[in-house]
């Protein structure tokens, strides 16, 4: 099930669950192209793996509500380390708080950048794919994409639409050899689960309760389901959308 010498693309990756799946990649074989708004933070999760997996990798700096600079950062990582084989579209915000007392602004940035962005990175390098006859895209979209997220009524929505936006792209892009699943975490160790914390303590201890497994994931444990996506052992999977969330979402 190896991704040895494939490219791989990973939205997001400075940090979090982008890191660890960019670290899965890596580890796997593959040269990875670290892509984050924090262009310094990408620089140095890719050098770091350079360095660890003696594999190739580039940081890559970009925003991908920007349609401009997601062309740009396809046509750089196209360059330094060859055409995009594997696409994670990891890269997400959110603002954690009631949707009455949010505003257009915040409901325009996190829709820019988890669902357009989404949307714009696939597109971006969708036609390479297809001339080459293959390809792995895989969403990182979320639980709360499946069944709702008190406090994340945006988020839930953009990540609803990723989820449906690779269902149908699946449907479009079989043909060509190109399988398209989304990975929905539940709640994780990361950055955005301190969000939570921060609002509610009582809403995170209620959610940490909720979990079948009792504790929130590591990042790892993520990307590993990732990597399988991205690996030959999963040729035959696509249009699909798995939980990763220790049973708290068993749909």
């Amino acid at each position: 099930m190896s991704v040895r010498d494939k490219v791989a693309l990973v939205t997001g990756a400075g940090r979090g669950i982008g890191e660890a799946i960019a670290d899965a990649l890596a580890a796997a074989g593959a040269s990875v192209a670290v892509c984050d708004v924090d262009a310094e933070a990408a620089g140095k999760v890719a050098a770091r793996l350079a360095e660890r997996y003696g594999v190739r990798a580039a940081g890559v700096g970009a925003d991908i509500s920007d349609s401009a600079a997601v062309r740009a950062a396809v046509e750089r990582v196209t360059a330094e380390l060859g055409p995009v084989e594997v696409l994670v579209n990891n890269a997400a915000v959110d603002v954690i708080g009631r949707f009455v007392d949010s505003t257009e602004d915040t409901w325009d940035r996190i829709i820019s950048v988890n669902l357009r962005g989404t949307i714009t990175m696939t597109r971006a390098v969708l036609d390479s794919m297809i001339e080459r006859g293959g390809g792995r895209i895989i969403h990182i979209a979320s639980d709360a994409g499946r069944v709702g997220s008190s406090g994340e009524v945006v988020y839930s929505a953009t990540k609803g639409g990723v989820i449906a936006f690779g269902k149908a792209l699946a449907r479009e892009v079989a043909r060509h050899g190109i399988t398209v699943n989304s990975v929905c975490p539940g709640p994780t160790d990361t950055a955005l689960l301190g969000q939570v914390a921060e609002y509610s303590q009582k809403m995170y201890d209620a959610t940490v309760r909720a979990i079948p497994l009792r504790r929130v994931a590591q990042p790892g444990e993520i990307a590993g389901v990732v990597a399988f996506l991205a690996s030959d052992g999963a040729a035959y999977m696509t249009g699909q959308t798995l939980s990763v969330s220790g049973g708290l979402t068993m749909v």
